[in-house]
């Protein structure tokens, strides 16, 4: 991280988007692919082909742990932006990194959200990937996925941009929720699902249901 720091502070405070994120993206994927596997955690993508040339999309992801987000973020191709807790930018250092690459929401208050999610709007004007973890919160419970939200599949509906279900595994075993100060090293995985478009009359309860069943039984058939 220290390494990387001063490139990032030029990037935060003197370059603007989108050539910004794409520069942070481009050298996070630097980043990540030599400290994932020091640390014993080697990550692989699959199903990049379901991004079509041109398009950008709505990333759906599940969320099981602090791993979650430095992987994403490198991992989808092409330039994109992650939804992220407003409070973790406050951290010295770190926070100028965590900045580059999210659209910053404080849950607790109902103008950030709004705020966000205009943001995010714009992230997808600029042609960029809006990265969503419609869980909302890390998934410490034993089933496959949490309830969604809504967030993601309104900003689906109202922008037409088509959905793309993202699975990770193993992230949970690698760095769990329960136990601070621990990683287990571990082969990562992302997989990037075939896309799916809003269809004319969709409500967004039915886009929402329609995106969990395919993740969910994804991630139960592997």
């Amino acid at each position: 991280m220290l390494v990387f720091l001063p490139y990032f502070a030029i990037l935060r405070f003197m370059v603007p988007e989108p050539n910004r994120t794409r520069l942070f993206i481009s050298a996070s994927r630097i980043w990540m692919g030599i400290y994932m596997p020091l640390i014993g955690c080697p990550f692989r993508v699959r199903g990049k082909e379901n991004f079509r040339k041109g398009q950008n999309y709505i990333v759906v992801c599940n969320h099981n742990s602090f791993l979650d987000v430095p992987i994403t973020s490198p991992g989808i191709p092409g330039t994109n932006k992650t939804i992220a807790k407003k409070e973790f930018a406050s951290i010295p250092l770190f926070g100028i990194i965590y900045q580059l690459g999210s659209v910053l929401v404080d849950r607790k208050s109902e103008q950030s959200r709004r705020e966000s999610y205009t943001k995010m709007k714009h992230v997808l004007d600029m042609g960029m990937h809006m990265c969503i973890y419609p869980e909302g919160t890390r998934n410490k419970t034993d089933e496959p996925l949490k309830p969604f939200q809504d967030g993601a599949f309104r900003l689906a509906s109202e922008t037409g941009k088509p959905l793309m279900p993202a699975i990770l595994f193993n992230t949970r075993k690698a760095l769990p929720a329960d136990k601070p100060f621990f990683l287990l090293p571990h082969k990562l995985e992302m997989h990037f699902l075939p896309p799916i478009e809003v269809q004319p009359g969709e409500t967004v309860k039915e886009l929402k249901e329609k995106v969990y069943e395919v993740m969910k039984t994804f991630i139960e058939q592997h």
